[in-house]
């Protein structure tokens, strides 16, 4: 860190290896306390922003407890245990046994000037409007100001000039601004979410071009062994390839239909019969392949035979493709990610999100999945950040479970500036860092901190 003063502290729970951190300190704050209790994930951390945060919150923020530092932006990349249903209550009570309880209680004791609470998209889904209900009412009791609805946003919308990246990773954020003793609005209530999940500036999603903007490693650069494909993997493609460079030729410069096609599936729509229960949008796979089979039954017939399609060489799960790709003309040319539900194709625009599991998009020129440098560039990660001698699949995983640093930055910074006049009286130099940051966190990050001890003893 700078021997400065900082413009604002903050603490970074459930830290990972360091996405909040990184946004944080390109604004200029400083982290005064970090918490992870995944001690592979903790070792990067402490690696990269000379920090270590292994800890246990359940122990340092309880109701008798409370080693946690005080601080103005509290960021926590939370999980969410379901909360109890029971009761018409919707207070702190039905929080505890949950991670998020202790959040809870750093706030209450520790009262931050915002609060940014991040999750998967799913948090702002019909199955979880209730844990959503209960995060939004305890905020406000606790004395923040906080929308009925959650910002919703990926990092692809933003443009590469405000710290976009070629990545579909729509996250829900919770922002929440500590209200200013001044201020009567008893429930808490703030107008609409400051970032819709649209783009930005003007950009178009199709613009992004994953060679220039990503950028990808030069092809002749040597990559991990991890990244490459084994040899059933280049069997399952090549089969794929020739098919879609047939299929163009054979329908004349036709696209692939965008359906998924399921191989074990194929018969003439003639003798098609679906077994009555069969739900609705099965049902209508079930007809669009038949006609699909019949359609090209001589060519299909000759391709499956050639590729002992229905061999032990393809597994059930690789005899299903989904073609994204639109009239990109061959399979080699696309973004492929093997998922565990089948082959889908897409433009070398943008990819599916990085994930913890083994997903990794596979960069169709190059015939290998995406690096580990390369995945970290598509979180926003600076390229001094080091991974150390861990596995690449740590890393992988390390990097599925992490924040989009630029979505982050874009959503902090925005709400910065919509509740300017509160954050000017609770956390002026906060509010100042903020509003004069760069449309970008790239710039600030280019350069490795310095680090200093960190104390985890309470301020």
């Amino acid at each position: 860190m700078s021997m400065k003063d900082p413009a604002f502290t903050f603490i970074d729970l459930f830290a990972g290896i360091g996405g909040f951190h990184a946004a944080m300190h390109a604004f200029g704050g400083e982290c005064v306390y970090a918490v992870e209790i995944d001690n592979n994930a903790a070792t990067i951390y402490e690696k990269n922003w000379g920090i270590d945060p292994r800890g246990d919150i359940t122990k340092d923020a309880t109701d008798t407890t409370m080693t946690v530092p005080k601080h103005d932006v509290l960021c926590a990349g939370f999980p969410c245990q379901p909360f109890s249903k029971s009761g018409a209550q919707l207070g702190m009570e039905e929080t505890r046994g949950t991670l998020y309880w202790n959040i809870l209680n750093i706030i209450e004791k520790r009262k931050p000037a915002l609060v940014v609470l991040e999750n998967v998209r799913n948090l702002a889904g019909p199955r979880h409007i209730h844990e959503l209900k209960v995060i939004v009412s305890t905020l406000r009791d606790a004395g923040y100001l906080v929308t009925d609805e959650p910002i919703i946003f990926s990092p692809h919308l933003l443009p590469p000039s405000r710290g976009g990246r070629p990545q579909v990773r729509e996250r829900v954020f919770i922002v929440a601004v500590r209200k200013p003793n001044s201020t009567k609005d008893a429930n808490g209530q703030l107008d609409a979410p400051p970032v819709n999940n649209q783009p930005v500036d003007n950009w178009t999603k199709m613009n992004w071009d994953l060679k220039k903007h990503l950028p990808l490693l030069d092809r002749r650069r040597k990559v991990s062994e991890s990244c490459e494909l084994s040899q059933s993997e280049l069997w399952w493609l090549d089969a794929w390839d020739e098919f879609v460079r047939e299929m163009w030729e054979l329908r004349e410069g036709k696209r692939l239909e965008g359906f998924p096609l399921w191989g074990n599936d194929w018969e003439p729509i003639e003798t098609l019969e679906i077994e009555e229960g069969t739900p609705k949008w099965k049902r209508n796979f079930l007809i669009k392949n038949a006609q699909f089979y019949s359609d090209h039954k001589k060519f299909i017939d000759h391709w499956t035979k050639k590729w002992d399609f229905y061999s032990d060489k393809f597994p059930p799960s690789r005899r299903k493709f989904e073609w994204q790709a639109q009239d990109t003309p061959d399979l080699w040319s696309t973004a492929i990610q093997m998922r565990p539900t089948g082959i889908r194709a897409k433009q070398l625009t943008y990819l599916p999100a990085l994930v913890a599991i083994t997903q990794t998009s596979i960069i169709g020129p190059y015939k290998r999945r995406l690096s580990v440098r390369e995945a970290a560039r598509l979180q926003g990660l600076p390229d001094w950040y080091d991974f150390g001698e861990q596995a690449d699949s740590a890393s992988y995983k390390q990097l599925g479970n992490g924040v989009s640093i630029g979505a982050l930055w874009h959503v902090v910074r925005e709400s910065v500036h919509a509740y300017k006049e509160i954050l000017e009286k609770t956390a002026p130099d906060l509010a100042e860092s903020v509003l004069t940051s760069k449309k970008s966190p790239d710039t600030s990050l280019k350069q490795k901190p310095s680090s200093k001890p960190m104390s985890r003893s309470a301020a």
